[in-house]
């Protein structure tokens, strides 16, 4: 493949934005961190805005958000990295285990933070005794920048590039011997990111689905599962997975099959959970 005279260099951003000592703050924590801080803070205007919840207002209080940032940025890294374990690199890891821990080695799966929070949105629901289909709404309109900043992260870290192409846009990552690759972080960082955010941000505050208990976390799951397919086509398989199932999908592919379906469930049954008219 001849290299496109249009073709961008990766800016070799270093992936630690600051080191004090033996110190080091790296994009991608800064990113997380951005990430989660920004649903929280979007999360309370959401629960306080009365006007998209009728007339019982919303179920879950702000109150309720503080107490709970603390177990979505569990879930969050713990399903994250569990995720990536068990999904992308199991053989390594069982072959050195205490590698598990090495979260700033890279490492964490999307798949496996979405279970996750999943988890501990349902156990902290029901302890506060409110609908867990709520707080998966609220959660779910919320995280959309968080994955934007995280897909920027992996940019400036020139990790999940793509495949080799001849479009103008390609960017020579590092240690690509030079051949330009669609840059799939940012096709992630858009599809995944900015416009499933404001999708539901439609559906949030013109459309008032969170009315419809499940209806916004279906569309999330769906928008996601939809967005990361097709970002897979232009995406590098992973190395030490390469092709799956006959060599037509990745693990990112089959991954987001069953979120997809478990999406069209929860719209499917939302408008039976409806509260609030």
């Amino acid at each position: 493949m001849i290299t496109p005279l249009t073709a961008l260099s990766h800016p070799a951003i270093d992936p630690v934005l600051i080191q004090l000592g033996p110190l080091q703050i790296h994009w991608y924590g800064v990113a997380y961190v951005i990430g989660i801080l920004f649903g929280w803070w979007y999360a309370r205007k959401l629960v306080a805005s009365h006007k998209l919840w009728g007339k019982g207002g919303s179920p879950i209080t702000n109150q309720d958000l503080d107490d709970f940032l603390f177990w979505a940025v569990a879930g969050i890294i713990l399903g994250g990295r569990i995720g990536y374990v068990l999904f992308y690199d199991l053989g390594t890891y069982i072959a050195n285990p205490f590698s598990i821990a090495a979260i700033w080695k890279g490492g964490m799966s999307f798949h496996g933070g979405l279970a996750g929070i999943t988890v501990a949105m349902i156990l902290f629901a029901r302890r506060r005794g409110f609908s867990y289909f709520s707080m998966f709404d609220v959660i779910a309109a919320s995280c959309g920048l968080g994955i934007f900043f995280g897909r920027i992260a992996n940019f400036i870290n020139a990790e999940l590039y793509g495949r080799v192409t001849d479009v103008s846009w390609g960017v020579i990552f590092p240690g690509t011997s030079g051949q330009p690759r669609h840059p799939s972080q940012l096709y992630e960082a858009a599809l995944e990111g900015l416009v499933l955010f404001a999708v539901l941000a439609i559906l949030t505050w013109q459309l008032k689905k969170l009315r419809q208990p499940g209806f916004i976390s279906g569309t999330f799951v769906i928008g996601y599962g939809i967005s990361r397919i097709i970002v897979e086509f232009f995406r590098l398989p992973d190395p030490q997975l390469g092709y799956l199932a006959g060599g037509w999908f990745t693990m990112g592919m089959l991954l987001s099959i069953p979120i997809i379906l478990l999406g069209f469930c929860l719209i499917a049954t939302a408008q039976g959970r409806a509260t609030n008219p």
